[in-house]
């Protein structure tokens, strides 16, 4: 649903989006992670058709930037990271006029706009003007814009910046529930605890290029090394560290517990939970010790 082909955008001498190849599938969350700076906000204004390329394609939901820019915006919801809300209008005012600017009639912009704002848990701000919303609430009527028209693209600058907790995992509920739906979804955050939580894929930019692409999981293999098992026994038993050095070497150990690190835990955790069992040693746990995303873009953004 979005394929980018050496995507490039210059102003001037400075380049700030520099040949990106991506493609996003419908029903996939793809979360962009990058420095202030990096180009997010550049590739999602291309991908709008709100900028032009300065050189290569993308392609949105079957149409192409440069020559269908109309089509492409028809079929994109847009969040920004400054909403720009019209603060005099009432939420319901505010919704009815973008719903109209998409060929909505009255009557499906009400019900698609309170069905949102209830979503959101803010059904007051129906008939309450704008101006008196907190920041949270201005972004998630920033998003409840961006969904009206049910777009099959949705591209999502920092979509729960100043949101409380609460308001954040509504947001991010809605954001998984669109996934169901068979929509492409690209979000731009600097928060990688969320970013982890909603995407499928994670593409690291800096300096306008994609740097490293994959799944959480595959990203923290390939740049923190195969992940470490940490085994938590019933009490100390002398022979349990024999045992676990036939199949791995222990990177560390105590009383009661063994660390270990294994490419194939599969094959080689049911190997020495079978042994410690067949040896009469209890064990209470064996699991991989969490890796954050935070690690695998600080390794990233520091090497490059």
């Amino acid at each position: 649903m979005i394929q980018l082909e050496g995507l490039t955008k210059r102003f001037g001498d400075f380049t700030a989006v520099d040949g990106v190849t991506l493609s996003i599938a419908a029903g996939e969350i793809l979360a962009m992670l990058g420095p202030n700076g990096a180009g997010k906000t550049t590739t999602v204004r291309m991908l709008a058709a709100i900028l032009q390329p300065s050189e290569g394609r993308a392609v949105v939901a079957g149409f192409d930037t440069r020559s269908d820019g109309i089509e492409v915006r028809r079929r994109v919801g847009m969040l920004t990271e400054q909403p720009g809300l019209y603060l005099r209008m009432r939420g319901g005012e505010y919704l009815g006029f973008f719903g109209r600017v998409y060929g909505l009639d009255a009557e499906t912009c009400q019900q698609r706009g309170r069905r949102l704002l209830e979503q959101f848990d803010m059904a007051e701000a129906w008939n309450r003007r704008m101006g008196e919303f907190s920041k949270g609430m201005r972004q998630k009527m920033a998003l409840a814009r961006a969904l009206l028209h049910e777009p099959p693209v949705l591209l999502l600058d920092e979509p729960t910046s100043a949101m409380d907790p609460y308001s954040a995992k509504l947001v991010r509920d809605a954001i998984l529930s669109l996934r169901d739906e068979r929509r492409v979804i690209l979000v731009c955050t600097h928060n990688l605890a969320e970013a982890e939580t909603v995407a499928d894929r994670i593409a690291i930019i800096r300096r306008g290029r994609i740097v490293a692409l994959g799944t959480p999981a595959e990203l923290k293999r390939e740049l923190l090394g195969p992940p470490v098992m940490e085994l938590r026994l019933a009490e100390a038993r002398d022979g349990a560290l024999s045992l676990v050095s036939r199949f791995v070497e222990p990177l560390a150990f105590g009383p009661d517990w063994i660390r270990y690190e294994t490419s194939q835990p599969e094959t080689v955790n049911p190997l020495i939970l079978r042994a410690l069992t067949g040896a009469g040693i209890g064990v209470v746990t064996l699991g991989e010790l969490p890796r954050s995303l935070e690690a695998v873009y600080l390794r990233v953004v520091e090497e490059q």
